[in-house]
């Protein structure tokens, strides 16, 4: 299997390093070949290219089973025009690789449960994924924009949906639903919008081919409220662009910490994995930024790139066993844990892989 590794900008570097410590120890556990090729994106490549990302690491990403990547940006690259910012080299990639479902996993680690700020006997069990359209709707719909009109300023964005979009990411969705626990929330705001009622209908019609799996249609803002009160009810949420932005976070926030976080980015062909956290600069080359997020991504990358699921399991399993040791990094630390730098961190979760598999 080949992997296309896009570091990127701040601590992107740092916990990249770990998850591809993992990663080769799973693939030598299991058995697989692993090719790695390095490409190049985000404050980086405006430093030394000139542009966010070059059309030849986008042929190395196109050549490549899967991307790993970390996040990008900074304030070195803030002020430059929006058109050549980092994070214009994120939303090329994922244009270029039709990248059309962005899912986030958000699971709460025993370990880790009382650091979520809800009770834990609300938040135990939670094991939910956020299937997010990423290509469309009101972030990309046309017209947008800020007028003058009789000496009165007007902005303007627009939501857009064609049946096929709204489709394909549902579809995502349900088979997603089929390898869990077969469970579907849609989420929409289907009493005032029109498109939201084009996109129940497209759930509707689709759930015909998926009759194993039971649906439920959310309100957005009773799916919010909802999220808070029965967390652990959840399994597969899917939503359009804006909504799915918000309810991941908030859905987020449940687990504790975004850095623990992983989220990929698929299509029907290419798919990327990333961490859901930032840049991080005020913190890079420290050696204290959380590296679990990014390395569940790379548990997601077996088991969505590569179909194996044991080796997905294998790695969530010695994370929660880590923490159920005590060890933290300094964002989830708190009075009485073990405190922990990125490379330990690291180390530790790879002593626990090795333990597992070794019985």
């Amino acid at each position: 299997m080949r992997v296309c590794v896009l570091r990127g900008d701040g601590i992107g570097p740092e916990v990249v390093e770990s998850a591809l410590e993992v990663l080769k120890k799973v693939c030598q556990i299991f058995n697989f070949d692993l090719e790695l090729v390095e490409g190049i994106i985000g404050g980086q490549s405006i430093d030394k290219f000139g542009e966010p990302i070059t059309e030849e690491t986008l042929k190395l990403c196109k050549s490549s089973n899967a991307v790993l990547l970390g996040a990008v940006g900074g304030p070195k690259w803030d002020d430059l025009p929006t058109d050549r910012r980092p994070e214009k080299g994120l939303l090329r990639i994922r244009k270029e690789l039709n990248l059309f479902a962005n899912l986030r996993p958000v699971k709460v680690f025993e370990g880790l449960i009382s650091s979520s700020p809800l009770k834990e006997e609300v938040v135990r069990g939670t094991d939910l994924v956020v299937v997010r359209e990423l290509s469309s709707g009101i972030y990309y719909g046309e017209p947008r924009g800020i007028f003058t009109k009789n000496g009165i300023k007007y902005g303007i964005n627009t939501m857009y949906y064609s049946e096929e979009e709204i489709r394909r990411v549902v579809r995502v969705a349900f088979k997603l639903a089929q390898r869990r626990r077969k469970k579907l929330t849609s989420v929409d705001k289907a009493n005032v919008l029109e498109v939201s009622k084009l996109w129940r209908d497209v759930v509707n019609s689709e759930r015909e081919n998926f009759k194993d799996v039971e649906v439920e249609h959310l309100y957005v803002d009773n799916c919010s409220m909802q999220l808070i009160r029965r967390p652990s009810s959840f399994d597969v949420i899917v939503t359009g662009n804006i909504f799915g932005d918000i309810l991941s976070d908030e859905a987020g926030v449940i687990s504790g910490s975004l850095g623990m976080l992983p989220s990929a980015s698929v299509g029907e062909r290419y798919a990327l994995y990333e961490p859901v956290h930032g840049s991080a600069p005020d913190i890079a080359g420290k050696g204290i930024a959380n590296p679990i997020g990014t390395i569940l991504s790379v548990a997601l990358m077996m088991e969505y790139s590569f179909g194996f699921e044991p080796a997905k399991k294998l790695i969530e399993d010695a994370v929660d066993e880590t923490l159920k040791e005590g060890y933290r990094t300094p964002d989830i630390y708190s009075r009485g844990d073990k405190e922990v730098g990125t490379k330990e961190m690291t180390q530790k979760i790879l002593q626990k892989v090795e333990k597992l598999i070794n019985g």
